[in-house]
């Protein structure tokens, strides 16, 4: 699927976003581990934002592909997360999103996590919008637009599948 051509492209860069979160107390576990489901919350909010940028619509999130837990996260340390649009399609965008922990009492970081996000833009009524083309610029944009496309493809493939298995009552999920 091609993007439409009547929308200028937007270099990467225009939509990368940071953010900074401290993990507290009320974001752990009894281990006092940041919790998985708060640093997929984050991680939500980030991918939103380089969505948000890229298209100026608003968006929703579609699914998220190989959400990795590499390392921890204490209560005290900050969490630094990292977004951009990999590729962009008619209506919608996937998005990288990598993570850090920073202690900045030892002035450490150590990847946290990763993942990619596909946000579809829509109108206020919730109908797809289209959305300009990526160009990238540097080696590393290039090799992550060439990645995006080939995990669209198999995002597509695996969706395929799960509808012809929603046919027959007797598949396992």
């Amino acid at each position: 699927m091609t993007n439409p051509p009547d929308l200028p492209p937007r270099s990467v860069r225009e939509s990368q976003s940071e953010m900074t979160e401290l993990v507290l107390p009320n974001d752990t576990n009894p281990l006092h581990g940041l919790l998985g489901g708060r640093l997929m919350h984050w991680m939500d909010i980030a991918a939103a934002m380089a969505a948000h940028r890229h298209s100026r619509h608003y968006v929703v999130t579609a699914s998220v592909d190989h959400l990795e837990f590499v390392s921890s996260a204490r209560v005290g340390n900050f969490i630094v997360l990292r977004s951009s649009v990999n590729r962009a399609f008619r209506t919608s965008m996937e998005i990288g999103v990598k993570v850090w922990t920073e202690n900045y009492l030892t002035n450490t970081r150590a990847h946290v996590s990763s993942a990619f996000f596909t946000f579809v833009a829509v109108d206020k009524s919730g109908l797809p919008q289209l959305v300009p083309p990526v160009m990238p610029e540097t080696t590393e944009e290039k090799r992550r637009y060439e990645d995006a496309g080939r995990r669209r493809e198999q995002r597509l493939a695996e969706r395929e599948l799960r509808r012809a298995k929603s046919v027959d009552p007797n598949a396992s999920i």
